[in-house]
Parts: C-alpha cells; structure tokens; sequence
C-alpha cells in the first residue's frame, strides 16, 4: 500500500479538475464505440496529458498476458512477460514491495484492475507527480481503468454475439439447403418399398441420401457420406447431389457416372474432403441390381432364406485422385422378397461398455430377426437395438439408413 500524502488545497482542486477531465475524456470514447485500438490510444493520452502521470504499462489478460499501452519507458515491455510476483498482485501496491528484476523498478506502482472478482489488468505508472501518492488518486487511476476496459471488455462480448448469430444463421440456412437435398417422397409400388432414416449428430450432418427415376423400367439409389461435418460437408454434399443429377440427364451408364462425380467432387472439395457413396441402379423389369460402392461400408443384400451378400464391388472413395484407379460395377439379381439395407458409418461404429463394435455383424443379425417388420418399424427397431446397445446413446457421427424391399 503507497504510502498517504495530502495534497495541498489547491493541488487537490488541481487533481479534481484533471480527473473529470479525464473521465469525460474516457466516457465519451466509450460513448462514441470506438474500435479497442482507439480506445486504448485515448486511455493513454487521457493519463499521460489529463492526469500527468509519465510512465505508463498496461497488461490486460486477454488469454495471456499481452502488454496493450507502453509509454515513457525505454524498454518496450510489449514484449516482456509479466512476472508472476505482479500476477499475484490484489490491490494497489509498490513496486518496491515486490521481488521484481531491475527492469520492472522503473514503476512506482501496480494497480490492479477488478472485474466481478476478476483481474482484467495491471497499470503499472511511474515518475508521478508527489501528490499521486494520494491512495484516493491511485483509486480513480483504478476506476478509470476499470471503466475503460470493462467497455472494452463488452464491446469485444457484443462482436463475439454477433459473430455467432451470423454463424447460427449460416447453419439455419446450411440445414434448410441440406433438408431440400433429400427427395421428398420415396417408392412403395408393385415392385419396391423405399423408406429411409437420418439422424444427424449435430445440427448439419454430411450424409445424403437419394432416389431417382431414371424411366419407366429404372431408378437410381444412393447414400454418401461426407468426410467431416458442418456447413463445409453440407456444401459438399449439395454439389454431389446437383452434380449426380445434370450428370444423370446426360448419361446413366454407373461407371461413368461415378466418374464424373469423382472429378467433379476433386475439382471443388477444399481441405482434405472426400466423400464415401453406394451408388446403385435397379431394373422392375430384369430384376438386375447393377451397383458400385466407392469406399462406402457394403449395403446388406438380405434374401427371402436369410442368406445374404455384402455389395462390396466398386471403387475407392471420390474426390482423393483426380482419376479412379480402378472400377468394378457390381451386378447382382434380386430375388423376390429380398431387402437391401444402406446405411452410414453411425450405424455400425457403435460401441457398448466393453469397447464391442456393434459392427456389420450385429447389422445383419438383426435384419435377419425382424425381415418382416414394415420398413418404417424395421428403422425404428434399429435404432432403438443401438441405442440399447450403447446405453448412453453418445454417438460420434450421423446415421442414415436407406432399405429397398424387393416384392
């Protein structure tokens, strides 16, 4: 604690004039909404001129301890660490009190800034005029600091809400554009029922799901998933499914449309996107399934004896090369009674206490109990078997789930 010196009468008028002064000066850049490089200027000025006060530091922690204001001394302490014996510091004391290095004595006095029991700062001043040994002057120098960087303090909350309401608004626009993606109703004919599942696990997800009648003899299904999440996956995936539709008006050969998706996923992916598909055609007419998985977790073909295949045939995933290495379209015939279930790696990486896998295994165990639950109870049932298989429903990734069931 500095010890109490009592000016003068008229240096005490003196003060009370230099510290209004400086307070209006203060409260009107505040009042203006100053940028913080402004306000800090004007908090230097306002104490080096208004209040004659020579020598000048301000550290304010803003994740660390950065030097924001440095005035009067010859060694540039913005680019000194702020000790720890001064960290320490609660209320206004002498520098002489405390186990500094030389450097640092050439400050009178820390003053400490307080916030909701919290330090926003230190003011460190030196060469000061006798009677700002006063402890009512060093206080004001406290509530003077304090004003200025609790208004910068609010001003930098107000950016971050800003900042965020933005963001939450991309992510309202993001999801809506990704609901518009998914088709709006799917198939259940003579020949085929259609349902399909997706549970996103967080607000944007980066799987999709499609079909797409092609004539009156073929439609096409697919379901991707994106690497990564948010709006960039969001983005992506909305390319895909442009992309896989002008690409299929032109050509419904599967090799060259996953091809052409390849390219055009390596050609606007950013960072190390990719995206893993099963993309498949079928025909009512020859029963023929003619499919290609590009590095996406193999679709279960369940038949009517509960025998079943893994659609592995394809390529790797797209958007890695600008070429695919290698192309294998899958054909396989249907039976009737048969069931395809596509689905993303939410499902399968699962895991219960023990760190067991639910994994394809447990997948195909369950399509073989409850095959003839309508396809909507089939979803439901699922999900509620993973759910009881991971007690903590804590999932790490969306899960879509598509299944086609052959009349």
């Amino acid at each position: 604690m500095p010890d109490i010196i009592v000016p003068n009468p008229q240096q005490e008028l003196n003060l009370k004039k230099l510290e209004l002064s400086a307070l209006l000066e203060i409260t009107q850049a505040i009042n203006d909404n100053l940028p913080e490089g402004a306000l800090y200027k004007i908090y230097r000025f306002t104490l080096l001129a208004q209040l004659q006060i020579s020598r000048l530091t301000l550290f304010v922690h803003d994740e660390k301890w950065q030097c924001k204001v440095c005035a009067g001394s010859d060694l540039d302490f913005t680019k000194q660490v702020l000790p720890e014996q001064i960290q320490a510091v609660k209320e206004i004391t002498k520098m002489s009190k405390l186990q500094v290095e030389k450097k640092w004595r050439c400050f009178d006095i820390v003053i400490p800034i307080l916030h909701n029991g919290k330090v926003l700062a230190f003011v460190l001043i030196g060469k000061i005029q006798p009677y700002y040994n006063n402890l009512e002057a060093l206080n004001f120098v406290q509530t003077v600091s304090n004003i200025m960087l609790v208004a910068i303090e609010n001003h930098r909350m107000a950016r971050q809400r800003l900042v965020q309401e933005s963001i939450r608004r991309e992510i309202e626009i993001a999801r809506e554009v990704q609901s518009m993606l998914f088709p709006k109703s799917l198939p259940n004919d003579k020949d085929v029922a259609i349902h399909a599942s997706y549970i996103p696990h967080s607000s944007i997800g980066g799987d999709y799901y499609d079909f797409i009648e092609i004539d009156a003899d073929r439609f096409l299904f697919c379901v991707a998933d994106v690497s990564g999440k948010g709006v960039p996956a969001s983005l992506l995936m909305s390319n895909f499914q442009a992309g896989l539709r002008t690409i299929l008006r032109q050509n419904s050969d599967l090799s060259t449309v996953v091809s052409e998706l390849n390219n055009l996923i390596y050609r606007n992916a950013i960072a190390e996107k990719f995206i893993t598909t099963f993309v498949a055609i079928y025909n009512r007419r020859t029963r023929e399934l003619n499919y290609v998985n590009a590095g996406h977790n193999a679709p279960i073909l369940l038949h009517q004896d509960n025998t079943h295949q893994l659609l592995n045939d394809g390529c790797t995933m797209l958007g890695v090369f600008d070429v695919l290495p290698f192309m294998n379209v899958g054909k396989v015939d249907v039976p009737e009674q048969s069931i395809v279930l596509c689905y993303t790696d939410g499902l399968t990486e699962v895991f219960d206490e023990d760190e067991a896998e639910f994994g394809i295994e447990g997948t195909v165990e369950f399509l073989k109990r409850n095959r003839f639950l309508s396809s909507k109870m089939l979803h439901l049932q699922l999900l509620r078997e993973i759910n009881l298989y991971n007690e903590e429903a804590n999932f790490n990734d969306d899960i879509t789930l598509l299944s086609c069931r052959f009349k």
